[in-house]
């Protein structure tokens, strides 16, 4: 492709060489550099690919693109382009080198502090049972057709993110729904194309801290971005932040919530408990008029539902098609009720800081569970403050805690377990202290009482426990499958 389709969409300065020259490959990774390739020199919080600009030039680049001077261009046949950030051109080189694949595919991008994960599966869910083919990017996965790609990012680089798009055109989807990042909109990755639907489902402060974002006021305008570069935003109506989210929106706006103001309502919500099941019923009022069920606990599960419903309507999916995908929702990692036993609960969930984890267990205790007992850990290299703050949810909220290890890293388990009940001492909360993660779910079963409900909480969709700087598998649900296997007694 010639390096001048690549920058039809940028604002640049030729520096050196010449724009009419054939490039092979573009790349912002320097151990990818190969001849004729165009290499983009990112500023990373840890490198700086500007840095590496000579090396590139020696292993045959045929361009790169830069936002300041570098060093050793000069002595190769390489033609520098600089432009004010390279992040932001990478998006537009990247799209184009593609073949702009997101023109091809309707894109629905979904971005909030909680409920992105849970609503994209729930909208890939209900398109699919409508007969579109739906692709997907998110915090867990990229799904492309028959293939699942384990995720490093919520949102890749705008490089893998418009190869991702490409595969997806090839495998023949038409849809694609994929989670947004503060993140990924601050640093440009979804920059080169425009999304047909941006969505927002709520905003509690987060991601505040280095490399992250300076401020919540940063990050709710991080968020707000999606909003001007969207077609149609679709909001949740009740968040007290949606004004500050939206302002300066380019888009059409459409609003959901339980607040009778919203477009799209949810009302007379009831919770359904039985056998086992968590969930709710609501009924759907406003812009569409039926009554709906999700088999997950608690309110936030209602908003996510609606927010699907939302989307989902703008497809034309008829209402029986909704309800019924709805009944067969469930979510790897996101309040997962995995079926041990008729007497209890057992649930996985991602949950893995204070915040998240409080919210779950107010949401579980409006179930009146005889118990709800909570397992936990806490991951190592990482803040002490977390384990003290999870401490104190889980003793306050809890009635029987499993202290346990998550993903200890370079600690040493047991020291993070002595952490987190400095947390519990300051409540009246029972506990127990179980260091093997394995052990601690054998337990929690077997000791599992009539009208239970446990969560093992902190590793979700994960399926690896990382120690000493390796990655080892167990996956919580093989752990159960080979447990009861095994017999387990008081099932």
């Amino acid at each position: 492709m010639k390096l001048t389709a690549l920058l039809e969409n940028l604002e640049y300065e030729c520096i050196q060489g010449s724009v009419d020259r054939e490039i092979t490959e573009v790349v912002n990774d320097s151990h990818k550099v190969c001849p004729g390739c165009l290499f983009l020199c990112i500023e990373g919080a840890r490198f700086d690919g500007h840095d590496k600009a000579g090396e590139a030039v020696s292993r045959g680049a045929a361009a790169l693109v830069t936002s300041k001077p570098v060093e050793g261009a000069e002595a190769g046949d390489v033609t520098v382009i600089r432009v004010k950030d390279t992040r932001y051109a990478m998006a537009f080189i990247a799209a184009a080198f593609y073949g702009h694949p997101a023109e091809k595919l309707k894109i629905i991008g979904i971005t909030g502090t909680k409920g992105k994960t849970t609503t994209t599966y729930l909208v890939k869910s209900i398109l699919e049972h409508a007969g579109f083919k739906v692709g997907l990017v998110g915090t867990i996965e990229a799904i492309i057709g028959d293939t699942h790609i384990a995720a490093e990012n919520t949102t890749p680089e705008s490089l893998l993110l418009q190869q991702d798009f490409a595969g997806m055109v090839e495998a023949g989807m038409d849809t694609v729904v994929m989670e947004v990042s503060s993140q990924a909109l601050k640093l440009h990755r979804t920059q080169g194309f425009v999304f047909d639907y941006g969505i927002f489902t709520n905003l509690e402060p987060d991601h505040i801290g280095p490399n992250e974002h300076d401020s919540f006021e940063e990050y709710t305008a991080c968020k707000g971005l999606l909003f001007r570069q969207c077609k149609v935003g679709i909001v949740n109506g009740d968040d007290e932040h949606v004004g500050q989210v939206t302002k300066g929106h380019t888009c059409k706006l459409e609003t959901f919530g339980l607040g009778g103001n919203c477009m799209l309502r949810a009302e007379k919500t009831r919770l359904v408990h039985g056998s086992g099941e968590l969930g709710v019923d609501f009924h759907v009022a406003g812009l569409m008029d039926f009554d709906a069920e999700i088999p997950m606990p608690g309110q936030f599960s209602v908003y996510n539902a609606l927010c699907a419903i939302a989307i989902c309507r703008h497809f034309g999916v008829e209402v029986p098609v909704i309800r019924q995908s709805l009944l067969e929702s469930q979510v790897k990692g996101r309040i997962e009720r995995v079926k041990v036993s008729d007497k209890f609960t057992l649930l996985i969930d991602y949950a893995h800081n204070a915040m998240a984890l409080e919210s779950l267990l107010v949401t579980l205790k409006e179930y009146h569970p005889k118990r709800l007992v909570c397992m936990f850990g806490c991951g190592g290299n990482r803040s002490k403050l977390r384990r003290y703050e999870m401490g104190e949810v889980s003793g306050r909220l809890a009635d029987f805690t499993i202290l346990t290890s998550d993903n200890p890293r370079d600690e040493d388990p047991q020291a993070i377990i002595d952490d987190i009940k400095q947390g519990m001492a300051k409540t009246e909360g029972k506990y127990v202290e179980i260091c093997n993660r394995r052990e601690a779910i054998a337990y929690a079963i077997s000791h599992g009482q009539e009208g239970d409900i446990i969560i093992l909480a902190g590793k979700g969709h994960e399926d690896y426990q990382e120690i000493k700087g390796k990655k080892y598998p167990m996956d919580e649900r093989v752990i159960i499958k080979e447990l009861l296997d095994g017999g387990l007694e008081h099932i």
